[in-house]
């Protein structure tokens, strides 16, 4: 039996309404790794590192996420069904009650920091039901000295009890499982699901609204790396394009790997102390940064694991969402602190299912600004029930379901920095060539490590200037030539040895485009407009 509280600072949670709890403060990483184990809520891997399984959830639940809505939110918040309000005195009430649960329980408290630059920073105090919740914080978010410990003084609060179920008819959430944001008494609430993903997402939410209204920085859903000249570089991207497999890269530092501000005095932080990556398919050879930093404090989500604790990382019997979360120097080649210079090239990484767009290409600024406000992405065959065949996703500013203000909102300041900044905009394909999937191929990594490589070294510019290939149907520059690619590989279209079957569906996806971005025209200047893909 583990005696984990003997030398364990303690404090108390009554100011929050949690009374005669078993407080377990500011536990390390370790401890809490050996408490999940002693409660059978986790088991060690082979590699060391804890595997859980969330539960009911394994994924986030969007249509489960709220908003109080009340004086600061009501004229700011872009309402709808991503940004759903919820009644703040039933948030009162539902609050009262999570924390009666928690009451003469055992629970777990963390006080923790978002934002690298200390000019953003963003104390927070996370209260979890689950010892393996508490070490996600751990791990995902800023960790405080002892010396910062001493006067910490939290400005959020996050509530999360997996186990405490909602009754929609009285509490007024749609199911039992809830995460909600209240701007004015600045908690994030989080019940009924286990998957950690919430918790950081709500922090990410908050975050989102806060940074553009209040601190005129722009909050962005990204990935981010420095070269050794300094030059910073950014990927937005959803999730399965690649965003932290290609952030992470052995010859630059990593500066964070998935949400990020773009400060006006043109530095990029990082929110996060750590890495939540998609482990589906992983492998040493592929991805060894990654893989090697699944070891002891790493954890790992609804994994299927052999007698011995080898991952069969294939296997997506419980999710395809299956996710490792590591503390960030877990990986080797870090940025410290955690804050690049204006960025020089920006990505966005997408990946295209139908195999038409193509696998790089350079965009105008109008461009720019109509694809972050798409934010295109596609599902293929297998991923949700009911989908057999390649479906186009697209998501506002490659986060749709983080961000509380409208999206032509993160666009104009957006598009201002990059116009100030003088960067580089380019839309990756991480997805299929030769065909559709089912059909073609995905993209190999290695093309796409030596096409990015290239556009942030400058060769790939170099050697298309005055020479890029402008496409039929996306109106996007793509280049005729690149080190380290073959020839073929850039073009989309010669991949398919078919032409008709090619620009059908090509056109087929510029529809796709059009229509979903003809709730944001009345939002969207000229400029903008005209970045749309062509019609037949």
């Amino acid at each position: 039996m583990i005696n984990h509280t003997q030398a364990a600072k303690t404090i108390s949670l009554e100011q929050y309404g949690i009374k005669n709890a078993k407080v377990n403060y500011q536990l390390s990483p370790d401890q809490l790794h050996d408490i999940t184990i002693e409660k059978n809520q986790g088991v060690e891997a082979s590699s060391k590192a804890l595997a859980v399984n969330t539960g009911e959830f394994t994924g986030r639940s969007p249509k489960d996420r709220f908003i109080v809505k009340d004086d600061i939110t009501k004229d700011r918040v872009w309402w709808g069904n991503i940004n759903i309000p919820f009644d703040s005195d039933k948030f009162e009430k539902l609050y009262d009650k999570v924390v009666n649960y928690l009451s003469e329980k055992e629970v777990f408290v963390r006080d923790s920091y978002a934002c690298a630059d200390e000019n953003y920073k963003l104390n927070i105090r996370v209260i979890n039901e689950y010892p393996w919740s508490n070490m996600f914080a751990y791990n995902m978010f800023l960790r405080p000295t002892e010396e910062e410990l001493k006067n910490f003084s939290p400005e959020w609060t996050i509530v999360n009890a997996p186990s405490f179920m909602a009754d929609p008819e009285v509490d007024g959430t749609r199911q039992h499982n809830f995460a909600i944001l209240d701007f004015t008494r600045k908690i994030a609430l989080i019940g009924g699901t286990g998957y950690t993903g919430e918790i950081k997402k709500g922090i990410f939410s908050a975050l989102n609204f806060v940074l553009p209204v209040f601190k005129n920085t722009l909050p962005m859903h990204c990935s981010a790396n420095v070269g050794k000249d300094g030059d910073t570089a950014i990927f937005f991207g959803l999730s399965g394009t690649g965003k932290t497999t290609l952030s992470t890269d052995p010859d630059r530092s990593l500066i964070g790997d998935d949400e990020h501000g773009w400060t006006s005095e043109n530095t990029v932080f990082n929110f996060e102390g750590g890495c939540y990556a998609k482990v589906i398919n992983l492998s040493e050879e592929q991805e060894p940064e990654i893989y090697s930093a699944i070891k002891k404090g790493a954890i790992l989500e609804n994994v299927i694991m052999n007698e011995a604790g080898e991952v069969d990382f294939k296997d997506t019997s419980i999710t395809q969402n299956t996710r490792v979360s590591y503390p960030i120097y877990h990986i080797e080649n870090i940025q410290v602190p955690s804050i690049g210079k204006n960025p020089k090239n920006i990505f966005f990484l997408t990946a295209d299912a139908f195999g038409v767009l193509p696998p790089i290409s350079k965009l105008t600024p109008g461009q720019a600004a109509y694809h972050f406000i798409s934010g295109y992405t596609a599902k293929v065959a297998g991923t949700e029930a009911g989908i057999d065949e390649p479906l186009p996703s697209f998501s506002a500013c490659f986060g749709a379901p983080f961000m509380p203000l409208h999206p032509a909102k993160y666009a104009e300041m957006l598009s201002k920095k990059m116009k100030e900044a003088g960067v580089n905009v380019w839309l990756v394909n991480t997805g299929w060539t030769g065909g559709p999937y089912g059909v073609g191929t995905r993209m190999k990594l290695k093309y796409t490590r030596a096409m990015i490589s290239a556009a942030m070294d400058g060769s790939l510019e170099a050697a298309n200037k005055d020479n890029y290939h402008i496409h039929s149907v996306f109106g996007v520059q793509q280049p005729r030539t690149c080190p380290n690619v073959p020839t073929e590989v850039l073009s989309p279209r010669s991949t398919w040895n078919n032409d008709e079957g090619y620009y059908k569906t090509a056109y087929k996806l510029s529809d796709s485009f059009r229509d979903n971005f003809k709730k944001f025209e009345s939002y969207a200047n000229q400029e903008i407009i005209e970045g749309a893909p062509n019609v037949r």
